[in-house]
């Protein structure tokens, strides 16, 4: 494919980012420009400039790193992987929550205002498309079976839903990076009982859901036009817990279920997700939930499978008008 009449690919990522990296390895290996920065890079390593209302368009700039920039007009594609917004930690708490306000709705306010880059994916619609409950009506509704779930903050509510249930679980409604005693922590789906649920519960809502008896699970990525299934097999409730114990094995989706995938994100806006499914012991599918922007390196490496390369086509594509 000719690039020489198509403008750079802009990467938003934080500096180690092995899966990005797999990306911009095989868009240089094609020879297609691209500019990687970061957003908490603001400052010195990071410029932007755009102007409204002066030009016959209706924004024009930069985007600017020490060794590349790009022309705001000219942009093919976005890439917005895992950008980290800046802290300010110099600052007084109060001085570096105005400065970090200021960059997303400036720095992002620049980019969201671009109407012809293809976004993988546009953060809004990442964001909106990241409520486990709204992901869960939505699989309904494209004829996924999902299992049981209750959210709630009543612990009289969890206690009969969980005893009704018979084997159930608890998880996250988002994972969200935190330490405690300065470990650490992350948040797995774990069995829950009865007597482990207390009047704690109150504080936050909760998601409680049936246990699924499983045989595997897998993990399916959609990229644009692409779609690859992966069998993982561990044995465990959250293989997530020990990658050392799990094996890999390409799985061939039934069309229903790939077309189901595709429609959901169509829905959603996006153009490529990371799904959860569940086989169980007669070979059907259960729905687990999306993750609009997961990770897939390890998947490319013990398995072979391009996606990488899928990722470059669908950046490369750009704007499809």
């Amino acid at each position: 494919m000719a690039t020489t009449e198509k403008g750079p690919i802009l990467v938003a990522t934080e500096a180690d980012d092995i899966t990005a990296d797999m990306v911009i390895t095989e868009l240089n290996r094609r020879d297609v420009p691209v500019v990687r920065f970061n957003p908490a890079d603001i400052g010195e390593a990071l410029t932007v400039s755009a102007r409204f209302g002066t030009c016959p368009i209706p924004v024009a700039g930069q985007v600017r790193t020490p060794s590349r920039a790009a022309d705001v007009t000219q942009i093919r594609s976005v890439y917005w992987r895992r950008p980290e917004w800046p802290t300010f930690p110099r600052l007084s708490s109060d001085d570096s929550r105005f400065a970090a306000a200021q960059v997303r709705y400036g720095l992002g306010g620049i980019l969201y205002a671009l109407s012809g880059p293809l976004w993988v994916n546009h953060p809004l619609r990442v964001a909106a498309a990241d409520y486990k409950p709204a992901q869960l009506v939505l699989a309904q509704q494209f004829g996924f079976t999902i299992p049981p779930t209750l959210v709630t903050n009543d612990p009289d509510d969890a206690r009969e839903f969980v005893h009704a249930q018979g084997r159930a679980i608890s998880k996250t409604l988002r994972w969200t990076p935190y330490t405690r005693d300065g470990v650490p922590m992350t948040g797995w789906a774990d069995p829950v009982t009865v007597d482990e649920i207390d009047d704690s519960v109150r504080a936050t809502p909760h998601l409680f859901q049936a246990r699924v008896d499983k045989v595997a699970d897998v993990r399916v990525l959609v990229v644009g036009r692409y779609t690859f299934g992966v069998r993982i097999g561990s044995g465990l409730l959250d293989w997530r817990k020990d990658y050392s114990a799990l094996t890999y094995t390409v799985e061939h989706l039934p069309d229903q279920v790939e077309s189901a995938l595709r429609a959901y994100l169509d829905r959603l806006g996006l153009a490529s997700g990371s799904f959860d499914l569940a086989v169980d012991r007669r070979g059907d599918y259960w729905w687990l939930e999306l993750n609009p922007n997961g990770q897939w390196g390890w998947l490319e490496t013990e398995t072979g499978l391009p996606m990488s390369a899928a990722f470059a086509d669908l950046l490369m594509q750009g704007d499809s008008r």
